[in-house]
């Protein structure tokens, strides 16, 4: 069969020709909006797929969540693939190559979906919003045995999880390209729309989308002021636990979406965070075991008001008396079912007096610092509840200790009752009367 020649039709935008003819294995792009970095990433993808010379080649393509991943690129990928591969699979989300391989689109959030398989390169988008855990735990395995490279893309949220990447990628400038493309410097956008853009926005918002910045305040964040706050107070660091002091635990409790821990002891009035966890699916033995393998001294373990309701799956037994059978039932408390935004408050008031442990808490102190709002797109503005993604049990677990600790430091004294002085039917007495009533010493020589 004799070959055929077939041209992309795709032509790259100048500020990303040096991503395209990059040589280093891992990358960083921090790219303003509409920059079109995914277009850049799907044209990647496909180049480095007919590139490969390794057998059945798989390149992927991942977003936060499927349902975005899917908005956002799979369009793209069945365009500019076209001219190479007219079966696209709607249902996998997936390309077949001419030569054997594939490319995929995923979400994050269904991390399972891409356990198992190996990847050959993998464009990573909007990483900021990724599960911290998903990188190593998921995707890193996944280029190991083909030796696959990664991009991380995204426009700043703050000092998260990305920001850390374009600090070692800014750092290793042998072993990673960073590419920071600023709307005032790309030339992409007229200038003309740039300032009616700057006009329209926020400084901060206008800082962090168009320019950049990764110090500009996350827009919709609730405790982004109190993280910023225990950062530049020293307050996350090294946090050791303190033997002589009692371990309490505070619970978010799910089953298919995550149960989320906090581990805290309560100082002189300062709430020491020292470890934390959270996963996804597992059982009560398996929590049971994980609270026994830590050797804390432990108080109080902190569950939500839900925890009290029995279900019939579980033999009529609710989740504390689940509990109870490997961490005692004296040891468990349940928190007072409050309001959302009385438990927000609670818990903006305790991160004040919070010192976290900074290796043993960082997706913790991740999920603290990207606990946003949800935005109403129609009225372009932030809902007064909680957007609902992978920092959602942390917060609440969290909501669930900023209570809890006041339990805690409650003075254990017993307070003695105010005794009055009764006289008379009335209950009236005078002055003179209450020192006649007074027993009196007789004067001694």
């Amino acid at each position: 069969m004799a070959a055929r020649e077939v041209a992309l039709i795709y032509e790259p935008r100048p500020a990303f020709i040096p991503f395209h003819q990059r040589t280093k294995r891992w990358s960083c792009i921090v790219a303003h909006r509409r920059a079109g970095k995914t277009v850049a990433a799907v044209n990647d993808l496909i180049i480095g797929s007919l590139e490969c010379r390794k057998p059945r080649p798989q390149f992927a393509y991942i977003a936060p969540f499927r349902a975005q991943a899917k908005r956002v690129a799979w369009d793209y990928l069945k365009h500019y693939a076209g001219p190479f591969s007219a079966r696209p699979n709607e249902s996998e989300l997936s390309v077949p190559m001419p030569n054997g391989g594939r490319l995929m689109v995923f979400g994050a959030d269904n991390a399972d979906a891409l356990r198992g398989i190996y990847l050959d390169g993998a464009f990573l988008d909007e990483f900021g919003d990724f599960k911290p855990s998903v990188w190593g735990n998921v995707i890193r395995p996944a280029l190991s045995d083909r030796q696959g490279w990664a991009v991380f893309g995204g426009t700043p949220k703050g000092r998260n999880e990305f920001w850390q990447v374009r600090e070692r990628a800014r750092q290793n400038p042998l072993e990673w390209l960073l590419l920071e493309l600023r709307a005032s410097e790309s030339r992409i956008l007229p200038n003309a729309e740039i300032e009616e853009v700057r006009r329209q926005l926020t400084a901060e918002q206008f800082a962090q989308e168009y320019e950049c910045d990764f110090a500009a305040a996350l827009p919709g964040a609730y405790f982004g002021r109190e993280m910023v706050g225990a950062e530049r107070d020293g307050r996350i660091r090294s946090v050791e636990y303190q033997s002589e002091a009692n371990v309490h635990t505070a619970w978010d409790i799910g089953y298919r979406d995550d149960t989320a821990i906090w581990f805290f002891q309560v100082v002189r009035g300062e709430i020491h965070l020292i470890d934390y966890h959270a996963s996804s699916g597992q059982s009560v033995q398996f929590y049971t075991d994980l609270i026994k393998s830590k050797e804390y001294k432990y108080g109080t373990h902190w569950l939500p008001h839900d925890a009290k309701a029995k279900t019939l799956a579980a033999e009529g037994k609710s989740i504390v008396e689940q509990l109870a059978v490997g961490l005692g039932l004296k040891n468990m408390a349940v928190v007072p079912n409050l309001d959302l935004q009385d438990g927000i408050q609670a818990a903006r008031m305790a991160l004040g007096r919070c010192w976290f442990d900074e290796g043993k808490c960082y997706e913790g102190i991740e999920a603290l610092r990207q606990y946003q709002r949800e935005y109403d797109e129609d009225k372009k503005s932030f809902r007064e509840k909680p957007r609902h993604d992978w920092t959602s049990h942390c917060a609440d677990a969290f909501r669930m200790m900023a209570v809890a600790w006041r339990e805690e430091i409650k003075p254990q004294v017993k307070e003695e009752p105010i005794r009055g002085l009764t006289v008379g039917n009335l209950h009236k007495v005078t002055l003179d009367e209450m020192w006649k009533s007074v027993p009196k010493e007789s004067a001694r020589i």
